[in-house]
């Protein structure tokens, strides 16, 4: 069993709210009849644990979470970071939440990255 409890009546956002489309995102989920639960990475601490599961529920390695080309990523790490592990971009994400590329949904066992705040709508409607 993870550590991200699992509802399918229950939608988690994680989010940031200092970026538009996080808000938008979660502006979408709000409308919608799912019970929400939003997790807003500029006031949470996401652990290393969390990410982790989260990567895996989304098939991705947990480097490609992160926008390398973000300003805040660019001043500290440069073009060719050296991050050698998981850890180290484990770390990255628990101490600059600014630079996760985008916002991740997660319902019952799935989770999917919203590149634009309206495919929440389709997901959502998916699940109804």
């Amino acid at each position: 069993m993870g550590v991200i409890a699992t509802n399918n009546r229950e939608v988690k956002l994680f989010y940031n709210a200092e970026t538009n489309k996080g808000m938008q995102t979660l502006a979408y989920l709000k409308s919608s009849k799912k019970k929400v639960l939003d997790i807003d990475l500029s006031k949470t601490k996401v652990t290393g644990t969390q990410w982790t599961e989260l990567a895996k529920l989304l098939g991705k390695p947990i480097k490609d979470l992160i926008n390398t080309e973000h300003p805040d990523f660019m001043t500290k790490y440069g073009k060719k970071p050296d991050l050698q592990d998981d850890e180290d971009w484990l770390k990255v994400m628990e101490n600059n939440p600014k630079v996760i590329t985008q916002p991740i949904l997660v319902n019952g066992d799935q989770a999917v990255q919203i590149d634009t705040p309206s495919e929440v709508m389709r997901f959502l409607e998916e699940e109804d």
